[in-house]
């Protein structure tokens, strides 16, 4: 057996269909795919060795949702309702800042944060979206990568009527441009846009079998104003308009009845749930069991470092298991399994990627994360998934590899220079905090 990588002597959760849990285990790679997956094999000749030293070895974690330049705007104002915060802090800071350079600095910032802390494949929507993409080209990151719209004059994009013909451009520039990136369209909510151009915008998805990103159901202030306006909830207005399929992405999916529930099921569309943004800007509880239960998929999401403020999806699967078990009154829901599933193969499916990512498995992609396993939070291991869930950081990521490439190694990024992107960082937080007017301050 001829192999580029053999990784030895591992604890391998697979987050296979039988989520099989090797121990001694060995995972080869050659050419950026798995190639085996079991007993160190007998003989195999092995460009570099890693002894993973009883370490865990697991799926890259996958974030259906978040917007990478925002980490640009981490903590500028925190504990604000939604909408005020958006009104008042957010829009006006967006229209003041927002360039291709912030956009690149603050991806750039982003990258770092999830590589090292072992997001492999993120699902970004955003404004100058060509910068996100040549910065998250340039970390090694997979993603897919959506061009904000909205109906209002946007970063980039002056001409409310140019929005979706520059989201287009954006689409047929990078299809073909990098194997690590996947265009798509994002707009951003049923009440910045109009049915014409949610219409419009989904179509250029749809024809190009692209992800089709919206925020949907996140507030009660928007149910109700959808309600008002168009005599339906936001999940059946957005059906009537022909928006929901596989290849739509929902993002909080909040405000739900059963009946959006049973139109979620029978469209087949997905849906991305950012608990700690969703708690932080206390804009409800999605519910995850029941969309579980009826055959939603569903992925989890950070969302921006504006409103979460990390992008840190061990901290995003701890909370999601605790908040349901507690909203719920009921210790056994969400279990570890299910959660660790919904952060690597429920988003692969959520992103239409279940066939090259999401697990470990002989003919899938390369994408995986080694997570210490001796440190003292970490002792004594019954259960190496249980650990994963509700004990596991971050800060326990080891090595980070994407496509058969090693992005972080020792805890140290192989693809960026992170004092240059931090300085770059501190330059902005200068120039942002200077004139913002902070509500809450």
């Amino acid at each position: 057996m001829s192999l580029d990588t053999l990784i030895t002597n591992a604890t391998v959760v697979t987050v296979n269909p039988d989520f099989d849990i090797l121990y001694n285990g060995a995972v080869g790679i050659a050419n950026g795919v798995i190639v085996h997956v079991g007993a160190p094999p007998a003989s195999a000749d092995a460009g570099e060795t890693l002894d993973a030293d009883g370490a865990m070895v697991l799926p890259g974690l996958v974030n259906t949702h978040t917007h990478l330049a925002m980490s640009l705007f981490r903590g500028l104002s925190d504990d604000l309702p939604l909408m005020r915060w958006l009104e008042e802090v957010m829009f006006p800071a967006e229209a003041r800042h927002v360039s291709a350079d912030f956009v690149r600095a603050g991806t750039l910032l982003s990258c770092a944060e999830l590589l090292l802390s072992g997001t492999t494949t993120c699902c970004d929507g955003y404004f100058y979206e060509d910068a996100t993409a040549e910065a998250v080209a340039e970390a090694g990151l997979r993603a897919v990568l959506g061009q904000g719209v909205i109906d209002f004059p946007a970063p980039g994009v002056a001409d409310p009527k140019e929005n979706v013909a520059a989201a287009l451009r954006f689409v047929e520039r990078w299809r073909t441009r990098s194997p690590l990136i996947s265009p798509g369209i994002f707009c951003h909510s049923p009440y910045t846009c109009s049915g014409d151009t949610l219409r419009r915008a989904q179509a250029v998805t749809r024809d190009a079998g692209l992800l089709f990103q919206i925020h949907a159901a996140e507030t009660k202030i928007e149910y109700d104003r959808i309600r008002s306006t168009h005599g339906a909830t936001p999940v059946a207005y957005l059906d009537r308009l022909g928006i929901l399929d596989e290849r739509t992405l929902l993002v909080h999916t909040i405000w739900v009845d059963d009946s959006d529930i049973a139109l979620l099921a029978k469209r087949k569309t997905p849906v991305s749930v950012t608990t700690e943004s969703e708690m932080k800007l206390a804009s409800g509880i999605a519910p995850i069991a029941r969309f579980l239960a009826a055959g939603v998929g569903v992925g989890l999401g950070t969302d921006g470092c504006a409103s979460n403020n990390d992008q840190d999806m061990f901290r995003e699967m701890d909370l999601t298991a605790k908040l349901h078990k507690v909203n719920l009154l009921d210790p056994t829901a969400m279990d570890a399994a299910t959660v660790l599933h919904l952060a690597t193969m429920g988003g692969a499916a959520a992103l239409g990627m279940a066939d090259r990512i999401g697990s470990i498995e002989p003919g899938k992609a390369a994408d995986l994360i080694v997570v210490e396993s001796r440190r003292p939070h970490l002792a004594p291991c019954y259960s190496p998934v249980s650990h994963l869930v509700y004990a596991a950081g971050g800060a326990d990521v080891r090595d980070v590899m994407v496509a058969g490439r090693w992005r972080v190694r020792n805890r140290e990024l192989q693809t960026l220079d992170v004092q240059e992107i931090m300085d770059r960082a501190a330059r902005w937080g200068e120039r942002i905090g200077k004139g913002s007017a902070i509500p809450g301050a």
